[in-house]
């Protein structure tokens, strides 16, 4: 409970979308927004019409094709996953049918859900948004309360504009102090998870805060939120400030006065409490890289495997008291809702510039999380760096993050990867992932193996 009236960001968000109490003390929240996929998005929306259940607000309701589309130049409705052109093609005509919008295969708009969100301005700070995935916390960034659901929700909410839920508690994690050179967000919430394990956050929603976080940028934020769900919370957030209206300024679905005295106000108050606090010394923290079946199996890049589960150990072929740091990899990915934003994408490219990946590499390859990500990226010549130095250049989409059944790795591939699962078969059956930063995706391509970006940024 919070002392006075001093409430935390989470607790004004809530207050002012609560509509009710349920008869078992769970509350009814209105729901702002809702964001559906091609994966799921047909079966709600067709369940919903099977039952003559109407959108409510189809302005407020948005679909994209991202989870199976192929990422393969030139594609189209057909997909490398048996049977996922049906998915691509129901959707279509479930969206056409409920009036929603629709950002299709090859819109100028199609992303990523939590990376086009953002970039069109459909999140914005207050508001309460909602996606059948779980990364849909990656749009806490924003100041808004986002969080991920499942199908039935989703017609749910499209249906009354409203959601059941049970308050959960807060936490704030405080990141003291300046990142060094070489490490990312990505490297901040990794030692989170690593320090307090995979469930440390359950039944919290999860504020970032600290000098370390007012310091990100705002597509930073969204990868330190996005790995909330990796935490166990319901969804992180972050305050907004100039820099996020500065981001959401001209957006197309954000409003043109930035200066709305509500925006102001959402931040947490001096005093407020949280259920639990955890401090981190950011300064302190190194390049991350996982080894195991969860991202909680993260340890700096240039330290040695811990024990852990034997399935861990055995699923990725590294015993307990060997070193990370020069261990063969077969492949280097860029791309998810995690690390695949322009501002990714140029770091990653100003340390590849001039240089090109070991011969070993049998694959490397740039997803990236948005078409217009992809074409800004162009525009700046950041493709060509990409091709120049061996990686392949592709389109938008999930499919090589979540594997679905069609893109894939060469099979027993060891990978580094920028996204945010290093689960068994993650990326494809017999694929063992390690996820990390962008920048340490680039350096361990140079090398052919694990490597510390630092090197590169020195």
């Amino acid at each position: 409970m919070t002392v006075s009236n001093t409430k935390t960001l989470f607790e004004k968000i809530w207050d002012a979308h609560h509509v009710a109490y349920t008869g078992t003390g769970a509350s009814l929240i209105a729901i702002d927004r809702v964001f559906l996929h091609e994966r799921t998005g047909a079966a709600a929306l067709k369940s919903m019409a099977a039952a003559s259940r109407p959108v409510r607000d189809p302005a407020r309701v948005f679909a994209v094709m991202d989870h199976i589309v192929d990422t393969r130049p030139g594609r189209g409705d057909g997909t490398l996953m048996k049977g996922g052109s049906a998915f691509i093609t129901e959707t279509r005509a479930a969206a056409k049918a409920a009036g929603i919008t629709l950002f299709d295969v090859n819109d100028r708009d199609q992303g990523i859900t939590h990376v086009i969100s953002p970039e069109l301005g459909i999140v914005l700070p207050g508001v309460t948004l909602v996606a059948p995935d779980s990364h849909t916390c990656t749009q806490g960034a924003l100041g808004a309360l986002a969080w991920g659901i499942g199908s039935s929700e989703a017609e749910h909410a499209m249906a009354t504009g409203v959601l059941r839920l049970d308050r959960p508690k807060t936490m704030r994690i405080t990141y003291k102090g300046r990142l060094a050179p070489g490490v990312t967000a990505k490297d901040m919430i990794l030692a989170l998870i690593a320090a307090h394990g995979a469930g440390g956050g359950v039944g919290h929603v999860v504020e970032f805060a600290g000098e370390a976080v007012r310091a990100l940028d705002v597509e930073a934020r969204m990868t330190l939120c996005n790995m909330a769900t990796e935490f166990a919370a319901m969804t992180g957030i972050i305050a907004p400030d100039a820099k996020t209206f500065e981001y959401l300024a001209g957006r197309r679905y954000a409003p043109e006065n930035f200066g709305e005295p509500y925006w102001h106000t959402l931040k947490t108050d001096e005093g407020a409490r949280f259920d639990r606090e955890i401090e981190i010394d950011a300064a302190a923290l190194a390049p991350m890289v996982s080894w195991g079946t969860s991202p909680e199996h993260a340890m700096p890049v240039d330290g040695t495997v811990p024990q852990g589960p034997a399935r861990a150990h055995e699923y990725i072929g590294l015993a307990a008291g060997v070193k990370l740091l020069g261990t063969p990899i077969d492949v280097a990915f860029i791309g998810s809702c995690t690390n695949a934003r322009l501002s990714d994408l140029r770091r990653a490219a100003a340390l590849l510039k001039g240089r090109r990946i070991a011969p070993s590499i049998r694959k490397a390859m740039v997803v990236p999380g948005s078409s217009a990500v992809k074409r800004a990226a162009e525009a700046e010549g950041l493709d060509k760096v990409f091709t120049e130095a061996g990686f392949e250049w592709r389109a938008s989409g999930c499919s090589l993050c979540f594997f679905a059944g069609g893109e894939h790795f060469p099979d027993g591939s060891r990978t580094m990867s920028s996204t945010n699962r290093n689960f068994e078969g993650r990326q494809g059956p017999g694929i063992r992932t390690h996820i990390a930063s962008p920048e340490t995706v680039v350096a361990s391509a140079l090398a052919g193996s694990i490597a510390d970006p630092r090197e590169l940024v020195r």
